[in-house]
C-alpha cells in the first residue's frame, strides 16, 4: 500500500474565527436584561445575563434552596457568579442595582416552582 505524498509547502487556509453566539434561554435557564448594566474596567458592558437553574454543585458551601427561594441577598450574591453567563465576579454581583437583584431573585425563585404553579401563574398573567 502506497501512501501519497503531501506537499510540505502547501498554503494552509486561514482558520476563520468562530462567530459570536449569544446564549439563548431554555427550560432550565432564563435571560434577564439589566436595568443598570455592569461596566468592566476593560470597557466591556454586560447588559444581559443568562441565568441557569442552579444544580447541586452550585449550592455548595452551605447554600440552601430555601434561602434562594426566599430571596436571601447573601445566598443570591453567592450563587449568581456560579450560574450567570457571561461569568461575573462576586464583586460585580454585589454591584447589581436593587432592581436587578430583585429580577435575579424572581428568576431564581421561578426555577424551583413546580410546573403546575408556573402554569397557574402564566394563566393569571394572561400568558
Amino acid at each position: 500500500m502506497e501512501i501519497p505524498e503531501t506537499p510540505t509547502n502547501a498554503a494552509t487556509p486561514p482558520i476563520a474565527a468562530a462567530p459570536s453566539v449569544e446564549p439563548t434561554p431554555s427550560s432550565s435557564s432564563a435571560m434577564i436584561t439589566l436595568m443598570e448594566p455592569i461596566e468592566r474596567k476593560s470597557g466591556q458592558v454586560i447588559d444581559k445575563l443568562l441565568l441557569k437553574k442552579p444544580r447541586a454543585g452550585d449550592l455548595r458551601g452551605g447554600l440552601k434552596v430555601e434561602d434562594l427561594f426566599a430571596g436571601n441577598v447573601d445566598a443570591l450574591l453567592t450563587v449568581v457568579p456560579r450560574i450567570a453567563t457571561p461569568f461575573i465576579t462576586t464583586q460585580e454581583a454585589e454591584m447589581l442595582s436593587t432592581e436587578d437583584l430583585m429580577e435575579v431573585a424572581g428568576t431564581v425563585r421561578g426555577f424551583f416552582l413546580p410546573p403546575s404553579i408556573k402554569a397557574a401563574l402564566a394563566q393569571m398573567g394572561g400568558g
